[in-house]
């Protein structure tokens, strides 16, 4: 292999790695493994191989076609090129796509294989959202609230598979857990439509934010958070102490509930807290992953 060629497939890497957004790996595995586990799932190879489908191969299918369908608008972001996303060269758009596809197929073969009919109907539902959120006719991100009920999607589906995957029956805890879970995704969204309103708008793309404006955007954020707190309490303890997260997500958009839809980029510095606060809350929900478990 020359040179050239050696520089081209680490360029090609580089792009499509990027392009999964290694930084919210985390987001999808995480609901799918803790879920799996605590629905009563053993440290077996349904586990081994769903953590790392939505892992990587999930987000790289998710992320991928959004890279691949959003250039244009991408190319006029200021946010993109770093942590919130790389902006993928037009040459690598075909490699992505078949890099998906390609890479999800022998997995979701795999959990199908060793699954149930409700495991393989969430599975599908989940896989469909990824794909209708950026995809040309679809486009469901370009719809207003049926774009974060996608994006919310995104990341309960996971959690609602690893519970199916398990054999969970569908408890009154378990349903206000991920329907917290599906309010907290819902908010998160929303809120991260604030800060592109007049990118959006000028660019003739619809969103959540484009519609309410980017103050309603943000009340309605507020609203989300604080109703998937109070929704978690439905699992009763000690799974209700998780209501008490949502309070440093509500008080870091709370600064940006009267932001004018001209000022909408300054919402990008509680974007970024956002996503730190995800790996905090990410951590305590750990802790209490464990005393949960301990308990049982």
């Amino acid at each position: 292999m020359s040179v050239s060629q050696t520089g081209g497939a680490s360029a090609a890497l580089r792009q499509v790695v990027g392009s999964s957004r290694p930084v919210s790996w985390i987001n999808t595995a995480y609901p799918f493994a803790a879920a799996y586990l605590l629905a009563g799932g053993g440290v077996d190879v349904a586990l081994l191989v769903g953590t790392l489908y939505f892992l990587v191969p999930y987000n790289l299918l998710m992320y991928g076609i959004n890279d691949v369908f959003d250039f244009e608008s991408d190319l006029r972001n200021p946010r993109k090129g770093g942590i919130e996303g790389i902006v993928l060269a037009r040459r690598w758009h075909r490699v992505t796509l078949w890099s998906a596809v390609l890479s999800n197929l022998p997995f979701l073969l795999a959990l199908l294989l060793m699954g149930t009919a409700t495991s393989a109907l969430v599975l599908a539902v989940s896989v469909f959202a990824v794909v209708a959120y950026s995809a040309p006719g679809l486009r469901f991100k370009e719809r207003p609230v049926l774009d974060s009920a996608t994006s919310a999607t995104h990341f309960v589906s996971p959690a609602v598979f690893g519970l199916a995957l398990a054999g969970a029956a569908p408890t009154g805890a378990a349903v206000a857990a991920m329907v917290a879970f599906f309010l907290w995704g819902m908010a998160s969204q929303a809120f991260g439509a604030v800060q592109d309103v007049v990118a959006d708008r000028s660019a003739g793309i619809g969103s959540i934010a484009t519609w309410l404006g980017a103050a309603r955007t943000v009340r309605l954020a507020m609203a989300l958070y604080v109703l998937a707190g109070v929704v978690v309490l439905g699992t009763g303890f000690p799974g209700a102490l998780a209501g008490l997260l949502v309070v440093p997500y509500v008080l870091s958009v709370a600064p940006y509930r009267s932001l004018p839809d001209e000022d909408c980029e300054r919402a990008n510095g509680g974007w970024r807290r956002f996503l730190w606060l995800n790996m905090v809350t990410g951590f305590l929900l750990t802790q209490l992953f464990i005393w949960i478990a301990l308990r049982g």
